[in-house]
């Protein structure tokens, strides 16, 4: 699974040009890994302001709005690869997040 986190509204403050070019490379490695039978699911998140946060403790259970994290850069969705560890980390690297954010690869068991 390659995970894909970015910060909200980094795509609303890109200009045209910018933007057209980022959703182009990603519709292309997507072509690519439909193509080749490597890609089975692909998701974007939701806005984190939708987020609900839930635990449990001592049997009682609390929700909280949005993601309990402090951090900028928050998972913004997914690609559930059939691909080795080696392939999976390369399509990483060519998401364009990865040039400003980060891309996690772990495996699913």
């Amino acid at each position: 699974m390659v995970l894909i986190y970015n910060r909200p509204g980094f795509v609303e403050e890109l200009s045209e040009a910018e933007r057209s070019e980022l959703f182009g490379d990603v519709d292309a490695l997507l072509k690519e890994l439909t193509d080749s039978g490597e890609l089975l699911s692909t998701h974007a998140l939701a806005d984190p302001a939708t987020t609900r946060t839930v635990r449990v403790r001592d049997g009682v259970q609390a929700v909280t709005d949005g993601p309990f994290i402090e951090a900028k850069e928050q998972f913004a969705g997914y690609l559930l690869l059939e691909a080795s560890l080696e392939r999976a980390i390369d399509v990483a690297a060519r998401w364009p997040d990865a040039k400003k954010f980060a891309m996690e690869v772990r495996e699913v068991l």
